[in-house]
């Protein structure tokens, strides 16, 4: 921070309610009584002047001088500066400026009181300076605390939103690789679905929004590519409300979702269909997963749903909501999110 902004800074920090009001208690009583122990009618604007001197240049020049804080590695001579100062702020306005304007004694030019009105000087300026300096240091502090823990959390995120079931993409490729043998078509459909739906993984890793229409043809090639392995697995549903497909998304939030839906559905046993609906609801945007199977509901250690609802949080900030619920065993997973679309500059 440069002494101009340091300036400023200090300045504005002296207006605060909680150091304005001791100043206010402190310099009152001196300016009355010198006011009332004065015979001269120019004592009371001098007092004035003596303290606003005092409250402003004190913590100033303690804070340009000690950018750091209070020490002696120079061997004292910024302490010796600082004394220097407050002694010319002092003597300037309780003895020189009197003399110029023909003023006679009063309480706070006498030598006792410029004394007393030095030490206010360098005690007044270290305690305000000071603590100006901590209070700034504790908001940096929590500032890039703040920062860290949101860098930590979006990286965390980035590395979760590309997650894909390892054990799901094995699968694939194996089934692929017996149907290169026994039905060259279905294999060459599997490859360039699995083939696009990697691309559309990594081009969401980098994005920070898509159109719910790229989302939604993701989560399909993920449904289709389980149908390739096994036709009889599940029959799928996608309905989507008209003119929602340019709607902005966090990229891949679904992904997770589609997983267990097959994962803890079909693929463990529960046949039956999977219906999948997004509709406008007012403000919000409805998402809708069934899937067969009745959910126990997240597993000890478990990412699908955890993760999901860590993005919609930050990228909503808490303005959207994921709500899962089992009945007649089956499985609906709910998202409901603004129709503002993400908080603008939050990579989720």
């Amino acid at each position: 921070m440069n002494e101009g902004s340091i300036v400023r800074a200090t300045l504005k920090a002296l207006f605060v309610p909680r150091r304005l009001l001791p100043i206010v208690l402190i310099s009152v009583p001196l300016v009355a009584a010198q006011a009332r122990f004065s015979y001269e009618p120019l004592a009371g604007p001098l007092g004035i002047l003596l303290c606003a001197l005092c409250v402003a240049v004190a913590p100033v020049s303690y804070r340009v001088i000690f950018p750091e804080g209070l020490d002696f590695s120079h061997g004292g001579i910024r302490l010796l500066l600082y004394a220097t100062v407050g002694v010319g702020v002092v003597l300037s306005a309780g003895v020189v400026l009197p003399k110029l304007i023909g003023m006679g004694p009063t309480f706070l030019t006498d030598r006792y009181s410029l004394a007393i009105c030095m030490a206010l000087f360098l005690v007044g300026g270290w305690g305000l300076g000071r603590d100006i300096g901590f209070e700034e240091s504790l908001a940096r502090e929590r500032a890039r605390a703040a920062r860290l823990a949101l860098e930590a959390e979006q990286a965390q995120l980035l590395a979760l939103r590309s997650h894909l079931d390892p054990h799901f993409l094995f699968n694939t490729l194996n089934a692929i690789a017996e149907w290169c043998q026994t039905d060259g078509a279905v294999a060459e459909a599997a490859v360039l679905r699995l083939s696009a739906m990697l691309r559309s993984v990594l081009a969401g890793v980098r994005a920070a929004t898509w159109p719910l229409e790229r989302e939604l043809e993701l989560v399909r090639t993920l449904f289709e590519l389980h149908l390739l392995r096994d036709p009889e697995l599940f029959q799928l549903s996608v309905q989507v409300e008209p003119g929602l497909e340019s709607f902005p998304v966090p990229p891949l939030v679904l992904l997770p979702l589609a997983e267990n839906a097959v994962k803890h559905g079909p693929a463990a046993g529960h046949r039956g269909p999977i219906a999948l609906s997004v509709q406008a609801r007012g403000d919000t945007l409805l998402f809708t997963l069934e899937n067969p199977g009745a959910s126990k509901g997240p597993r000890e250690g478990s990412s699908g749903l955890p993760t999901v609802e860590r993005r919609l949080a930050l990228a909503y900030a808490g303005g959207a909501s994921l709500a899962l619920d089992s009945q007649e065993a089956r499985t609906r997973v709910t998202v409901t999110l603004p129709r503002c679309g993400p908080v603008p500059g939050i990579v989720t």
